[in-house]
């Protein structure tokens, strides 16, 4: 919040139509010390909000505004199936994997970091839960060393996971480099990343086949395009990290719709977008209306801005004192 009034007294009484121009001198202003961080959230918290004033503005979605949607409806994948207390871990998320079908998603994203056993236990028992043309990716959260996500990573080649998410810490550009050459998993990242300049970092190591910014922390929609354009420029595909608010899965959805295949392919893999199923009222009463997956797709708002309403009373309720 601190962050957000910091800078908000740069642009207030400025153009909102110019948010590129907002937000260069919002970016300028914190270079110093906000290339990372909270700052660098509160600079990507303005901007969205300035793409969507600019929507309503000129009464057009923001995906129109972003270029135009290249899609309607958006492919989504469930995250969930997180670590619990309790006999027989791998049945539960089992159980909690075929929920997800039964709620019409398509593809699934379940959380490793227990130990390698205990994860191929519970990746086995999901895989064979959902069966084996259903997407099934993991995520670390950065638990591992490189040595022991080399190991887990050789374990669960034969599931045909989708990628392996954040498997070592974020800092750690050599061992994303080296995991990504010696596994046959995609490897996928940059949740943790800030700014263009942070993802040119880990594309000019090498480290990702999938780069995961979180609009709402790397930059906002006016960054996360100059992203976009960087990882398609290199073969690296996009897939937004979205988690928190109804708000994120909005700017996610919107900028999803209007990512381009990589190029050279008959047919090429459509972008995914994160849509978590953790109990969370901050995405599902704070705003409206709530998203439903059809098919394990959600469309596309096709009113102005970014398509969703903030209550403003429950926000008061949220904000801290």
């Amino acid at each position: 919040r601190a962050g957000v009034e910091h800078l908000a007294q740069f642009i207030i009484g400025q153009n909102a139509l110019h948010q590129a121009a907002l937000w260069q001198t919002m970016y300028r202003r914190s270079l110093d010390y906000a290339r990372r961080g909270v700052l660098a959230a509160a600079l990507s918290a303005l901007d969205i909000a300035l793409w969507d004033i600019k929507g309503k503005l000129l009464g057009q979605p923001v995906a129109v505004l972003l270029g135009g949607p290249r899609r309607e409806s958006v492919r989504v994948y469930a995250t969930g199936m997180y670590f619990s207390h309790g006999p027989d871990q791998p049945a539960r998320l089992a159980d909690e994997a075929r929920l997800y079908l039964a709620q019409g998603f398509t593809a699934m994203k379940m959380k490793v970091g227990l130990g390698i056993a205990e994860d191929v236990a519970n990746v086995r028992a999901v895989r064979e839960a959902i069966g084996a043309s259903t997407p099934l990716m993991v995520d670390a959260n950065h638990a591992y060393s490189l040595c022991e996500a080399l190991a887990l990573a050789r374990a669960l080649e034969p599931f045909g996971i989708g990628w392996f998410e954040e498997p070592v810490s974020p800092e750690d550009y050599a061992g994303y480099r080296e995991l990504r050459e010696r596994s046959a998993i995609p490897i996928a990242g940059g949740e943790c990343e800030y700014l263009c300049a942070g993802f040119r970092h880990l594309a000019v190591e090498r480290c990702l086949d999938i780069a995961q910014p979180d609009l709402c922390a790397a930059g906002g929609l006016t960054e996360g395009q100059r992203i976009v354009a960087l990882m398609q420029t290199l073969g690296i595909n996009v897939t937004p990290h979205c988690w928190g608010t109804g708000i994120a899965f909005a700017t996610g959805l919107h900028l999803a719709s209007t990512l381009d295949v990589l190029p050279g392919r008959l047919r090429a893999a459509e972008p995914l977008l994160e849509m978590d199923r953790t109990e969370n009222p901050l995405r599902d009463a704070l705003t409206t209306p709530l998203f439903c997956v059809e098919a394990g797709r959600v469309r596309l708002p096709t009113i102005s801005g970014l398509g969703v309403d903030v209550d403003a009373a429950l926000l008061r309720e949220f904000a801290a004192p």
